[in-house]
Parts: structure tokens; C-alpha cells; sequence
């Protein structure tokens, strides 16, 4: 029997354990399973992959980046010329950021004030504004279906003081956001609690995020230099602060340990560059750890990366040949490498949500652990 897709943005959880959900975005583009990993597609490309081959790994959804884009190609171009899903050839849902963080690493590059961020590109160096209006007109015009809220994320280390000012100002952009938002059906706002790693602000951020009103929640500010354990910290209670039938997106996370916790503390979606731009580097993750192909120990191993994987990369090839053509700065090495990455990372995402739906996510987490503390297997 064929479903209608539905033409409206909805989130529906379908089974809990613990903190845990497991659930579904619906979206006019398809459906997106959660928890979700977010591959990310920052120049309109994940690197390495065509956008076919990122479907096949099991990605409902990809990132885009607000602000790489509006310099190049630039948001119009890609209005004019369909959109971003035509432009990429991704016809599934996309989720655009603000560019907010992005303009927060340019810190010696950019003037911040209450109306919002000049900057000079690090192309070119020509001058650029962004705005909670400017936001939500470049995203509108790149046609996402999820828009993020255009906030401030300040780097930590950063005092309570300088945290507490920055957060309350991305509260009224947040509004600012909403208002230039406007009616939008079949697209998403998404709010970015902000806060730092303490409670009282976090939930002060929360709160007025929910007097606002938006489609999903962001936790932002996390995966910027505090440590798994202040960011799993803060993680402990943040989600509560969030409404229970709203998508929660923990921006930027991450590894595979980072991303069993969150989900564990009650998170629905991610995203991280990891996975691509760790394939690129000769890194690979598998069950039990990371493999850095670059190791001299590969270069006569005749087996996979990992026995157990249906990616090209590990039915196809040996270690011996993914050593070598990474060693001889060939293409392949990249494109085989992120795509075992990519499949990895949706391998875990799927098993989270089985588990989730079996009830079953203790022994799932327990087993995780188990293989990552195994190691490598042994050289020959």
C-alpha cells in the first residue's frame, strides 16, 4: 500500500528506553529516522561521495553549511538555479545551520555586535553581513527544510559572565530568527539552546526558547573544547529542559562514544565532519576502535578493515591495497574510507534505534563498549 508523504513537518516518538527515544521526522522530502546522524555536506558536497552513494550508507538527511555557501556559489545562484536539492542532487531533507559557528572561529576576522556579524571572508576577504534576517534569507533561499536560529556560540574556556551575556543575546536573535522565519509550511525553525556547561543557564535558555516556540531544539555550545565529560555533564539534564514532542539536535558530535552517550541522554540528532574528513586522513572507525591505515603494519594484510562490514571499502578491498593507495595519494583512498566511515556511523545509528525499539539498549551499549575495549585485531 502507498502512503501519502505528508506535506507538513511532525515528529513522532515510537518507543523509549531509559532517556532514550527512538522516533520519526516527517518531512514533504521523506521521512527522517531518529536518532539520526547528520552526514555533512558543507560546500554542497559531502566530500569523497556522490550523493547516491550517501543514500546507500543509510543517511536520511544531510547537513549544508549556511555560510560556506553564501560565499560560494552564493544563496541567489542557488536559488536561481533550483534550489539546493536540485543544485546537489539530493532530493532528500537538508538541514542548513546558521552560520554562527562558523563566523564564531573567525573570531580575529569579524565585528560582533546586537545586530548581528560583519565579517571578511576567508576567501577573498570582502565584507559580509550576518543577521538573524540575513540568516533566514540566505536559508530561505537555499530551500532547507530544516533552518537553524542564528545565535552566538562563544568558544570555551569563557567566563559564566561572558557566557551568560552571549546566551541572552542569542535569545533575541532567537526571536529576531522566528520573526523572519514567518509562515513557512513543510519547513522547520529549529531554536539553539545556549548556556555553556552551566544549569541554571541552560535552562534559563530553554525557557525562553520555549516561550518562543519552535519546530525542533538545538543544544548548542557543546563539542567546543569542554571534554566528553563536561559536555555528557551538561547532557545529563539539558534534553529535560526541552519539550518531550520536539526533535533535540546536538549540534557538531560527534565520535562514536560521544554519540552512544547522547542518545543514551535522550538526544534524536547529530552531526560531525568526522566521519569524511577522518576518511581523507587515513582514518578509519570500525567496532572495535579506530584504524589508521597509514601504519606500516597494513601494508602486507591481505584482510578487510572490518570482517563484519558491507561497505565497498571492506567487501571489496584489503588493508594492503587501502594502505598502498593512501600512501600513493591516490582518490580512491579518500572515497573507499569515508564511505566504510559514513557506513559505520549508520550502522551505530541504526542499532541504536533497533535497541531502543527491543528495549534492549543496555545490552546494546554493553556490548559497543566491549568490541571498541578489544581493540585492533592483531598484526599477522
Amino acid at each position: 500500500m502507498c502512503r501519502r508523504m505528508s506535506d507538513k513537518f511532525s515528529f513522532s516518538v515510537s518507543a523509549t528506553d531509559g532517556r532514550a527515544r527512538s522516533g520519526v521526522i516527517h518531512t514533504p522530502r521523506g521521512e527522517i529516522r531518529t536518532p539520526a546522524f547528520m552526514p555533512v555536506g558543507t560546500a554542497a558536497t559531502v566530500k569523497a561521495m556522490l550523493p547516491e552513494s550517501v543514500r546507500a550508507t543509510g543517511a536520511d538527511i544531510l547537513l549544508g553549511n549556511t555560510y560556506h555557501l553564501m560565499l560560494r556559489p552564493g544563496a541567489e545562484r542557488i536559488a536561481r538555479l533550483g534550489g539546493l536539492h536540485e543544485f546537489m542532487n539530493w532530493p532528500r531533507p537538508i538541514l542548513t545551520d546558521s552560520g554562527g559557528f562558523q563566523v564564531m572561529s573567525l573570531s580575529s576576522l569579524r565585528k560582533l555586535t546586537e545586530e548581528g556579524v560583519t565579517f571578511s571572508s576567508h576567501i577573498d576577504g570582502s565584507k559580509h553581513h550576518l543577521s538573524p534576517e540575513t540568516s533566514m534569507e540566505i536559508q530561505r533561499l537555499l530551500g532547507s527544510d530544516i533552518v537553524m536560529a542564528f545565535d552566538e556560540c562563544p568558544a570555551l574556556p569563557a567566563s559564566e559572565e561572558e557566557v551568560a551575556k552571549s546566551m541572552r543575546m542569542s535569545m533575541r536573535w532567537a526571536q529576531r530568527s522566528r520573526d523572519a522565519f514567518g509562515d513557512r509550511p513543510g519547513h522547520a525553525l529549529f531554536g539553539i539552546m545556549q548556556g555553556g556547561v552551566t544549569r541554571e543557564l541552560r535552562e534559563e535558555s530553554a525557557e525562553a526558547l520555549k516561550a518562543i516556540g519552535f519546530e525542533g531544539y538545538a543544544i548548542g555550545g557543546l563539542a567546543v573544547g569542554e571534554g566528553q565529560e563536561a559536555m555528557f555533564g551538561v547532557l545529563d539534564y539539558a534534553p529535560g529542559f526541552l519539550p518531550e514532542d520536539k526533535p533535540r539536535y546536538l549540534m557538531g558530535v560527534g565520535k562514536p562514544d560521544d554519540i552512544v552517550g547522547a542518545v543514551l541522554r535522550g538526544v534524536d540528532m547529530m552531526d560531525c565532519v568526522l566521519p569524511s574528513r577522518s576518511g581523507r586522513t587515513g582514518q578509519a572507525w570500525t567496532r572495535r576502535g579506530q584504524v589508521n591505515i597509514k601504519n606500516a603494519r597494513h601494508a602486507d594484510d591481505p584482510r578487510p578493515l572490518d570482517a563484519d562490514c558491507t561497505c565497498p571499502a571492506c567487501t571489496g578491498y584489503s588493508r594492503a591495497y587501502l594502505h598502498h593507495v593512501f600512501r600513493a595519494g591516490e582518490m580512491i583512498s579518500g572515497m573507499l574510507l569515508t564511505w566504510h566511515n559514513l557506513h559505520y556511523f549508520q550502522e551505530l545509528m541504526a542499532g541504536l534505534r533497533d535497541a531502543i525499539g527491543r528495549g534492549a539498549l543496555a545490552g546494546f551499549v554493553a556490548e559497543f563498549e566491549a568490541m571498541r575495549a578489544q581493540g585492533d585485531i592483531d598484526p599477522l
